[in-house]
């Protein structure tokens, strides 16, 4: 536990220590959780505004947090930061509305391909279906890789309803019905998981257990990090469509 975080859970109070050595300890997770999500992004974005957005993310999570709660600070931060980031990107059009009906679009098309044929299809048969050239299949991926899944997929559409769930997720409310929805899907992805082919399930646990970034990945895994980066979006294609399937997103 860092040093700021330890005086604050000690005195109770985020006022009471340095804001500013706060916010500094911190700023390398801005920098990583910002790099993390920017790899799934077209190059013309500005990652340094990216970063500038997580600082006020981070900046709220001093301010908001609550040192009563059982919880670490850098577990409330994180959704913070993140959180701002992803509001920036909807905001710029890059997960959109539109964007996500494409996103629905590719998920959909390549769920009754693989259905219709008995097998994994490959992103060829899925241009032939959809009318599209290759690279526009891609892009589509990539955008879908930036959040796994999104409140509004939860059944989580207004604020509060969003802040409800940030606030389980962070401080492990005791709310009934999130619990049980949430230990659904839990179970439903490590099930799909498991099912996935190997390289992908590396990805995955690379990704998000070991908390590699695409590159080291790719150096585990001796491959490229735009191989891991298309791994990684095929890997969550299918999680995504595992979990719709049984009805556990819209």
């Amino acid at each position: 536990m860092a040093l700021a975080e330890q005086t604050i859970r000690k005195t109770g109070k985020t006022k009471s220590f340095d804001r500013d050595q706060l916010i500094n300890e911190y700023l390398p997770y801005v920098k990583r959780i910002v790099q993390r999500i920017a790899v799934h992004l077209p190059a013309t974005v500005d990652v340094e505004d990216l970063m500038n957005v997580g600082v006020i993310g981070l900046i709220q999570a001093v301010d908001r947090y609550d040192p009563g709660r059982d919880n670490k600070f850098m577990t409330y931060a994180v959704f913070r930061i993140k959180g701002a980031v992803l509001s920036e990107l909807r905001s710029r059009d890059y997960l959109s509305r539109s964007n996500r009906r494409k996103i629905r679009e590719l998920e959909n098309t390549y769920l009754k391909l693989e259905q219709k044929l008995g097998r994994q299809v490959e992103d060829e048969e899925v241009v032939v279906e959809l009318g599209v050239d290759l690279e526009q299949i891609y892009r589509t991926k990539q955008i879908s890789s930036i959040s796994f899944i999104s409140f509004e997929e939860l059944g989580y559409s207004s604020r509060e309803e969003k802040e409800k769930l940030l606030n389980y997720l962070v401080n492990n409310d005791d709310d009934a019905l999130t619990v049980t929805r949430l230990k659904e899907i839990k179970q439903a992805v490590a099930n799909a998981i498991e099912r996935l082919p190997e390289k992908e399930r590396l990805v995955i646990s690379l990704y998000y257990l070991e908390e590699l970034t695409m590159k080291e990945a790719g150096k585990v895994l001796n491959i490229t990090e735009s191989r891991v980066s298309q791994i990684h979006s095929q890997a969550i294609r299918r999680l995504r469509a595992k979990l719709k399937k049984e009805k556990l997103i819209n």
